[in-house]
């Protein structure tokens, strides 16, 4: 409420003024509600193969899996992300990035990301003091239980059948609700559409049968995309053979990206 503003009570005869505001407000969403579920259930569809139409959603369940002692901090999947998906090149735009971990030997933690890793990390002036360094991926971690899908007043970020968060840039009003929501710190605000912004998994890709552009380009294939129920399927193995952490398993978000060797100082 801005200074200048005045609660309704305090001005004569408002109560029934707002009384009929809101009975008409209340009308006016009970007539809008299928139209906006008529949306949320059209933009889903256009993403979920308008490009492929023999693509079937209800037929797969993505997810990621990340070997963390197979990732060289290299910034290649940062690079081809941002390359693919169009993201501003600027500082701090980032779908995917990479953190380095360095646990020093009297129990520190730091942890750095230089440009989000795109250009690699500068080596270790020395080693003396350090316990281990290791690189940790990032990216919007596709959660079956998703707190941004929850609380967009609009519907336009939304869960696709196949198991993918996406948003509808059509639909956002940026108004950084699911910015604050997510736990990962895994969206932004385009500087340029001024719409919410994260990892699709590649999605254009992904109903053409392809990987996401960071797993294509990935050189030590750390990265492992795939359908999480199907058993032949790369990440299934990767999940089957692994031993699997996910981030923030206490907030019961359920993300579809799996780590495995998973330092437990990463959060």
């Amino acid at each position: 409420m801005t200074p200048e503003a005045k609660p309704p009570q305090a001005i004569a005869g408002a109560p029934e003024q707002v009384s009929q505001e809101r009975r008409e407000f209340l009308k006016q969403c009970a007539a809008a509600a299928p139209l906006l579920l008529a949306t949320i259930a059209v933009a889903e569809g256009v993403a979920a193969g308008a490009e492929e139409p023999n693509y079937k959603p209800e037929e797969h369940y993505y997810g990621m899996g990340i070997s963390v002692n197979k990732c060289i901090g290299c910034g290649r999947c940062v690079d081809a992300c941002k390359t693919e998906n169009n993201v501003p090149r600027e500082p701090f735009y980032f779908r995917t990035w990479v953190e380095r971990y360095v646990i020093t030997t009297d129990g520190q933690t730091v942890v750095t990301s230089p440009n989000g890793g795109i250009e690699g990390f500068p080596s270790t002036v020395s080693e003396k003091g350090i316990l281990r360094t290791f690189f940790v991926p990032k990216l919007c971690n596709h959660c079956a239980n998703p707190p941004c899908v929850q609380v967009c007043p609009v519907g336009a970020t939304f869960l696709t059948r196949d198991g993918v968060v996406l948003v509808d840039k059509d639909y956002c009003i940026g108004c950084r609700y699911c910015i604050q929501a997510c736990p990962y710190g895994a969206r932004f605000l385009n500087p340029v559409t001024r719409t919410a912004e994260k990892c699709t998994f590649c999605y254009h890709r992904v109903v053409q049968g392809k990987v996401p552009a960071c797993v294509e380009v990935c050189p030590t294939g750390a990265r492992v995309f795939g359908d999480v129920t199907a058993r032949s399927s790369p990440l299934a193995r990767f999940v089957r053979f692994n031993e699997i952490q996910v981030l923030k398993p206490q907030l019961n978000t359920e993300p579809k990206v799996y780590y495995a060797n998973l330092d437990g100082e990463v959060r």
